[in-house]
């Protein structure tokens, strides 16, 4: 079966570990036929949007995407294309693995939780305004609908990979209607997974149980603020940033992402990390069902990183993109 993907490379270093991705991926065996469009601040001046409609067209025909990091500026300049994706395509369910890799020195071994995270309201909903200079204001946006579903979401994933906790993540002890609403969907939810054990955790304690015992949490599910905070902060627990997968998951449509930067300071360079996005397109490839290929791709990964041969700068090494990514379609081939 051949697969059509809708590629996004991004910017930065997104077009070179795109490229090393979709090599890795086609040394799987998988036959892809790669749909590119581009995205982000680089298109601005040919389309006039940084979203062209091209690239939603393309992934609601595809119905799966893999893309690369995408600039936002930061207090000015354009809406993050990421929240417009996810809004737009009702990509409601982030979630990233954060696990500890071998041959990488994390703040705790052995780390292995899950973070399901709200995608598409929150504060994210991107409702401000100025109520009169000097005063503005942020609404924060919670709906039933939307705790309902990526709660029943985090267990229905919890039962899939034979995990035995869902922990929520809210400030209900100050937020008593927004996070209260959260938590009483979660309950709800909660009594028709009896084989799933539930738990509460306020978020600046769940901040601290990351750091002592993280692996307690288990799976995690909490709303769009809390979840990219969190989602950063485990992956400080296991290398950073260049290393954790990421997806976002709706009803029809999946995005799957490099979660770090675009790093415009060492693009071009070719010592960009592709191993991020490499991960995230074996999130991809099991959501396709290439299973087999995913299971390759994951042990020729953790085969490479055992033996420390070819780690790229921002992991202590001095390898290249290519020579990190030869090394690793050989393990996968």
């Amino acid at each position: 079966m051949t697969h059509t993907i809708t590629l996004i490379p991004g910017d930065g270093i997104g077009p070179e570990v795109a490229n090393a991705t979709r090599r890795v991926v086609e040394a799987s065996g998988v036959k892809v036929e790669w749909e590119v469009h581009n995205a982000g601040a680089d298109v601005v001046e040919k389309t006039g949007t940084v979203l062209p409609d091209s690239v939603l067209e393309s992934i609601r025909r595809n119905k799966v995407a893999l893309k690369g990091p995408i600039t936002t500026p930061i207090g000015k300049g354009f809406r993050s294309v990421n929240v417009t994706l996810r809004q737009e395509l009702d990509l409601y369910a982030n979630v990233r693995p954060i696990k500890s890799l071998p041959g990488i020195e994390p703040r705790f071994e052995g780390t292995d939780l899950v973070i399901v995270r709200e995608n598409t309201e929150d504060l994210y909903a991107g409702l401000e305004l100025m109520i009169m200079p000097g005063v503005a204001q942020s609404i924060k946006l919670i709906t039933a609908r939307s705790c309902t579903r990526i709660c029943e979401y985090a267990f229905d994933y919890a039962t899939r990979l034979d995990r035995k906790r869902v922990s929520v993540v809210h400030k209900a002890n100050i937020m008593k209607l927004s996070d209260g609403l959260l938590l009483e969907c979660f309950r709800q939810v909660a009594e028709k997974y009896p084989r799933i054990e539930p738990a509460e955790v306020i978020v600046d304690a769940c901040a601290m149980q990351m750091v002592r015992n993280a692996n307690k949490l288990d799976v995690i599910v909490t709303e769009n603020l809390y979840g990219d905070i969190l989602s950063d902060l485990g992956a400080g627990l296991v290398g950073g940033l260049g290393i954790v997968p990421g997806s976002n998951i709706g009803k029809v449509n999946a995005v799957f992402e490099a979660v770090h930067g675009s790093a415009p300071d060492i693009a071009g360079k070719g010592v960009a990390n592709p191993t991020a996005l490499v991960q995230s397109a074996v999130m991809m490839l099991h959501h396709l069902g290439e299973g087999d290929a995913a299971f390759r791709i994951e042990r020729g990964l953790l085969a490479l990183f055992a033996k420390g041969e070819k780690k790229t700068p921002d992991l202590g090494g001095s390898s290249s993109t290519d020579e990190f990514t030869d090394a690793l379609c050989k393990m996968v081939a």
